[in-house]
């Protein structure tokens, strides 16, 4: 963060490593405690910034969920940051992405799939699913198809209603702002939930490869992540119509699920890839003392429930960042900003990856 801000700036956190000048996997130092709640309100911030070769690149826009709580204090910014309201009035808000020209979608937890456009709240949502709200459960994940402006295909991770109720992965097309009826198709279905209500997961996003990651919380039972006969505490990775890449890590084997890309994770709510680079960082909500960042490695053990947080013992891969819970925070989201070079136009080795943190969001 030097680089970017002039200073180096520390917040009370362990690092493992952090970005060289080659721009080679690590973290810089951007992390803040949102200490609030429930999502109720899309916010927009920007980072400031005037000294990357004192050009005017410097503006890092990141869309976060900005969790409110009636009792919880405001958040207290970094320096360069500023809070812009981009629309309010949504009912929990829990994943979003933007369609490549520049519209919003936010999943509510209660099932519907809303739309900002322009900065305008449509009161008509894309669509509406019904999904079992429960606790942590509901429409947690949304991702375009990286072909959305030729197939127009959207691709949603809910819950599904039902004794047992279980979690889906569904895909759609779009006829503007609206689904199309009876567009539907099922790309995957989870294992059958327990009745714990907490750990799902939920993120989705395509890799450079065009091949769709999904991440499984373990549905509060440690024992699921190192299971490979199922799909909870898992990072998935499958095509764009369901089937399974021919890489994948466990594909040959006659025991594993063959969606699984890494294990061990205790509930990845969310995760990110870097730009359009092949280095995934997910975020791994901890239970008695860390919160980490992992950086995602085909067929990686992360050593969820038998540890937590760094490790030495060679058959799991320590997180590159923890932080401890002195800070009362469990981590719900990150983003990367990639800013090209203003006379060479090429991308910067300088990356900022924001680990947006809120307290009490998720059970520890």
């Amino acid at each position: 963060m030097k680089d970017l801000l002039g200073q180096t700036r520390r917040p009370q956190i362990n690092s493992r490593s952090e970005l060289d000048a080659c721009g080679r996997p690590g973290l810089p130092d951007v992390i803040r405690c949102a200490r609030r709640k429930h999502a109720r309100a899309i916010i927009s911030s920007f980072l400031r910034n005037s000294g990357i070769h004192q050009a005017r690149l410097s503006i890092a826009m990141m869309f976060l969920l900005f969790a409110l709580s009636s009792s919880a204090s405001a958040a207290t910014l970094p320096s360069g940051f500023v809070e812009t309201t981009v629309a309010s009035g949504i009912a929990s808000p829990t994943a979003m992405a933007i369609a490549p020209d520049g519209r919003i979608f936010v999943c509510s937890q209660s099932g519907a799939l809303r739309v900002i456009k322009n900065g305008v709240l449509l009161a008509t949502p894309f669509v509406t699913l019904s999904v079992d709200s429960v606790g942590e459960r509901g429409l947690l994940g949304v991702a375009f198809d990286p072909h959305f402006t030729l197939n127009h295909y959207i691709y949603l991770y809910y819950t599904v209603p039902g004794t047992p109720a279980h979690n889906r992965v569904i895909r759609f097309t779009a006829n503007g702002d609206v689904v199309v009826p009876g567009s539907g198709r099922v790309i995957l279905e989870l294992n059958s939930l327990s009745t714990a209500t907490n750990h799902n997961g939920g993120a989705l996003h395509f890799g450079p490869e065009d091949n769709l990651y999904v991440a499984v919380g373990d549905n509060a039972k440690g024992s699921n992540s190192q299971n490979l006969s199922n799909l909870f505490g898992k990072i998935l990775r499958i095509t764009s119509d369901g089937t399974i890449p021919s890489d994948n890590p466990f594909v040959q084997s006659t025991t594993a699920r063959h969606e699984i890309w890494a294990l061990g994770l205790r509930n990845p709510f969310t995760f990110a890839f870097r730009g359009t680079t092949n280095f995934i960082y997910i975020n791994d909500v901890g239970q008695s003392t860390w919160e980490e960042i992992d950086l995602g490695q085909a067929g990686a053990n992360y050593g969820w429930p038998a540890t937590e947080g760094p490790t030495t013992n060679p058959a799991y891969k320590s997180p590159i960042y923890y932080y401890g819970h002195s800070d009362g925070c469990a981590i719900t989201g990150g983003a990367f900003y990639s800013p090209v070079h203003p006379i060479s136009r090429r991308p910067m080795s300088v990356n900022i990856f924001s680990a947006i943190t809120a307290q009490a969001l998720f059970e520890y």
